[in-house]
């Protein structure tokens, strides 16, 4: 039987005591029967999706069997740090607390996207604060890339990034995500364990996520769940309200960020909506009425996730070979 107890859109209500049995269910055949390890890392930002990964986790192995890491950066906020104190705590797992800042630092991370941004504001200094914003999709445009700095002083300014260092400051950002990724596995090795990707479902679809950083994994455990059913889950869980209640963000500008300045077209909960229109064959004007925009609008959504599904594309693909080796066991 569907639940739809915790606000969802009804095409996004599921049966979460069954979806939790099935999940941990596979979680369980895909460790022993296909990765052949022993338990499982896990990233611990303290947003929803990593929460609800921890917790699965431990409801699939139990608490002994899941080691959670707390990675933080210069650029993290502190309550990111505290809601993933907070979560491991309450699911009573083993952690460690590893502040990637110093190998962010001699990658040259913050000196690469600092240059960068001063190719646009040339006062720009490390004390500043920063983030990027996503505009154009919503309105038909070409999504183009605007930087917001805020100087010590609290003023802000915004311009549109030119290309060279829009790609500068991704590329250095991604840093950040591959240097995780790095510690995930070094703790799977010395363990036997695999991996936890996070990825929801709007995320997985859309690309938002950094290859061979926080798009690689061993075993991706929500990645065909909406987030607002993400959100639903963390709340059947028994989540900490703290964590149930906490706003998705990116957690890797300066500047406070919202995922929906930062990537999507619109809120989580509208775009859920949209991609699940979307797939299931719904017209534009279908979309629109649902989620109150106007049916232009929905028409440049549409366009929107089709257009970061071929763009994300290369995200997704593994290693071409030349000529394909066939193994055989």
């Amino acid at each position: 039987m569907t639940d739809n107890t915790y606000g969802l859109d009804p095409v996004l209500a599921i049966d979460f005591d069954k979806e939790v049995e099935r999940i941990t269910g596979r979680m369980r055949e895909i460790l022993s029967g296909e990765l052949h390890r022993r338990g499982f890392v896990i990233a611990m930002s303290g947003g929803i999706d990593s929460s609800v990964c921890a917790a699965l986790a431990v409801k699939a192995l139990g608490p002994k069997k899941v080691f959670g890491l707390l990675m933080p950066e210069q650029d993290s906020s502190s309550t990111s740090g505290d809601l993933g104190k907070l979560l491991a705590e309450h699911l009573g797992i083993e952690y460690t607390v590893d502040n990637i800042a110093p190998a962010l630092e001699a990658l040259g991370c913050y000196q690469w996207r600092d240059d960068a941004i001063r190719d646009v504001f040339p006062d720009y200094t490390s004390d500043w604060k920063n983030k990027i914003i996503i505009e154009g999709g919503l309105d038909g445009k070409i999504n183009h890339f605007n930087v917001v700095v805020e100087n010590p002083a609290g003023e802000r300014f915004e311009k549109i990034l030119p290309l060279k260092s829009y790609l500068t400051i991704v590329a250095a950002t991604n840093n950040k995500q591959r240097v995780r990724k790095t510690l995930e596995y070094f703790h799977a090795d010395r363990f036997n364990y695999a991996v936890i990707g996070t990825p929801n479902r709007l995320e997985y679809d859309q690309g938002f996520f950094v290859k061979n950083g926080d798009g690689s994994a061993d075993i991706k455990p929500i990645s065909h769940l909406y987030k607002s059913q993400v959100y639903a889950m963390a709340k059947h869980l028994g989540l900490p309200d703290a964590i149930c209640n906490s706003t998705p963000t990116t957690d890797t500008y300066s500047l406070e960020q919202g995922q929906d300045e930062f990537y999507f077209a619109l809120p989580y909960k509208k775009m859920d909506v949209a991609v699940w229109c979307l797939n299931n064959g719904k017209s534009e004007a279908e979309l629109a009425e649902k989620i109150e925009i106007t049916e232009e609008q929905a028409k440049f959504v549409y366009l929107d996730i089709l257009s970061k599904r071929r763009t994300t594309d290369y995200l997704h693909k593994k290693a071409v070979q030349v000529e394909p080796v066939e193994l055989s066991f």
